[in-house]
């Protein structure tokens, strides 16, 4: 038995398997090479390779499978199981169709290493550049772009573009429920079908107490990928006291903490609802970083008539070591109103923080502005 996955971030696959115990092995299509519009796909394969069923039910596995011998084929194809050659699929773009720009594009991704995903995006936008109107084209390179998002050689950009090319994607084909759920792991409760990634506290706990190590995840789930759906907005309270509402406090223009936003629509246009990433990175060309000897991170959303927030204010808690340099995050949910926009909006929001320069350098008190730009749905 052998299965096949189209995880973003596989290695969550690897631990969900741990923690079921499930033994046999896992393939992993990120990219939907296969063109499948559903999960799972497993696959019962014999002594000879020949895939004898496709995902089987459970009653028949046994009497169609397990139990029956089965003839070795007159002819097999010749086993590749090695890397691709990837000079060979570039000297083949020469064509200059945009299936050979695709394939190497794929190519890349799948065996070049994180530090040619750039190369890959560039080969991806050269293929649709041939073919606009390809799904699987915007598709992939939106998971060119999240990977590199995930690497150390991620661009602040990187997330927003992966949004956009999944949306892209499955505006050519809103029946494909892979990219569907690609865009609903980050996106609004409204539009959640159930909470992707909250099992994995408990498979930790359960996996570590019999003994074992959980398989590492490179990028911890949190935020759009644990919550909860919800079937009506959870508009914020309008009693919280805004904290500089007069903008007194100086201002950090993005040399101290770089800041990057990515805005993922719901998929259902008719809801209208957003949810909304802001990542802060101190500096390291400054050595910049945290003092958590002062108060916490506060992050402020002022709304437009006709808006709605799940939360206008946002606290980030102090680690409890003195300085620290980690990535911070928060996320929320904004709600248009019913009526149809004209054109964007932008919220004007605002984060404030204690960040020093230097080992021994000055400690200052901060505002950043931060504003988020929301689409009205059809231009989405």
């Amino acid at each position: 038995m052998a299965g096949i996955i189209e995880e973003q971030h596989p290695d969550r696959a690897r631990l969900f398997m741990q923690w079921k115990q499930m033994r046999w092995p896992i393939l992993v299509d990120s990219l939907n090479l296969l063109g499948t519009s559903a999960v799972p796909v497993t696959l019962a394969i014999d002594e000879y390779g020949v895939i004898r069923m496709v995902n089987p039910k459970p009653e028949e596995i046994e009497e169609k499978f397990l139990n029956r011998r089965f003839e070795k084929p007159a002819s097999l194809p010749p086993v590749k199981d090695v890397a691709p050659d990837l000079n060979a699929l570039k000297h083949a773009t020469r064509r200059g169709t945009a299936e050979a720009w695709e394939t190497y594009a794929n190519a890349l991704v799948e065996w070049a290493g994180p530090d040619r995903l750039g190369d890959a995006i560039q080969t991806y936008d050269h293929a649709l550049s041939l073919e606009r109107q390809s799904g699987p084209l915007h598709f992939r390179l939106g998971v060119a772009y999240r990977k590199r998002y995930d690497s150390p050689f991620h661009r602040p950009e990187d997330f927003q573009k992966a949004v956009d090319q999944w949306s892209a994607a499955l505006e050519l084909d809103p029946n494909q429920y892979i990219w569907r759920r690609r865009i609903q792991q980050y996106g609004p409760r409204l539009d959640k079908p159930y909470p992707f990634y909250d099992w994995v506290t408990t498979a930790r706990k359960e996996i570590a107490a019999r003994g074992e190590t959980p398989v590492p995840l490179s990028v911890e789930p949190g935020g759009a990928e644990i919550a909860h759906p919800e079937k009506v907005f959870p508009a914020a309270a309008t009693s919280v006291k805004e904290p500089d509402p007069q903008g007194r406090i100086l201002r950090d223009d993005g040399q101290l903490v770089k800041i990057e936003t990515a805005v993922v629509p719901d998929t259902k246009v008719a809801e209208a609802s957003d949810r909304v990433h802001v990542v802060f990175r101190p500096n390291p060309a400054l050595k910049a970083h945290w003092n958590n000897e002062a108060g916490s991170m506060v992050f402020w959303v002022n709304l437009p008539y006709g808006w709605n927030v799940d939360q206008r204010q946002l606290t980030i808690p102090n680690p409890p070591q003195p300085v620290s340099k980690e990535t911070r995050q928060i996320e929320f949910e904004v709600k248009g109103p019913k009526q149809d926009c004209t054109g964007p909006v932008t919220l004007p929001a605002y984060a404030l923080y204690y960040v020093c320069e230097d080992v021994n350098g000055v400690c200052m008190y901060r505002r950043q502005d931060v504003p988020i730009t929301i689409a009205p749905p059809e231009l989405k």
